[in-house]
């Protein structure tokens, strides 16, 4: 799909990893500090990762839940963000709920994996249509290089155009 260009350079800059650690800096400072940064940005994906290591480190030698949690939102939440931005209309977005699950150690860089892009744009496209709130419900899959699954981040967003 066609991003207006707005939305194109919003998804530009996120890719980016020097305007990414800009505003990370102003709006996401745990997150640069954990290292957290995006891999892939499309309309459709967003792949984000997060080191292991002492910033992100728990007392049991595995990346701490939160610094993944980070990771998790941010690779749901940037296609939340570029949706709205394509709907070229101010959105209020929350997340409503989250719930994960833990498999192995995460012992490694873990990669989270956003592959519903297509159904955040529809709840956009939507919610900007009817002026009401919409939900949407988008999983995230963290996986370290060896392709053990770590992590596995549910997230319903909430987004409503304001005015």
């Amino acid at each position: 799909m066609a991003l207006t260009p707005s939305a194109e350079t919003l998804r530009r800059r996120v890719a980016n990893r020097f305007f990414l650690a800009l505003w990370m800096l102003a709006k996401l400072p745990s997150a640069l500090f954990c290292g957290v940064r995006v891999d892939e940005f499309t309309d459709t994906v967003c792949v984000t990762s997060v080191p292991y290591g002492w910033r992100t480190q728990n007392p049991f030698r595995s990346t701490y839940f939160a610094a993944q949690a980070m990771a998790a939102e941010l690779s749901t939440g940037a296609l939340v963000l570029l949706a709205a931005e394509d709907a070229g209309v101010p959105f209020s977005t929350l997340i409503l709920d989250v719930s994960a699950t833990f498999g192995k150690k995460a012992v490694d860089r873990v990669k989270f994996t956003c592959n519903d892009g297509p159904a955040i744009f529809a709840a956009i496209r939507e919610a900007k249509a009817t002026g009401e709130a919409r939900t949407v419900r988008v999983e995230t899959v963290g996986r370290m290089a060896n392709g053990a699954e770590t992590s596995r981040f549910t997230l319903t967003w909430s987004v409503k155009p304001k005015g």
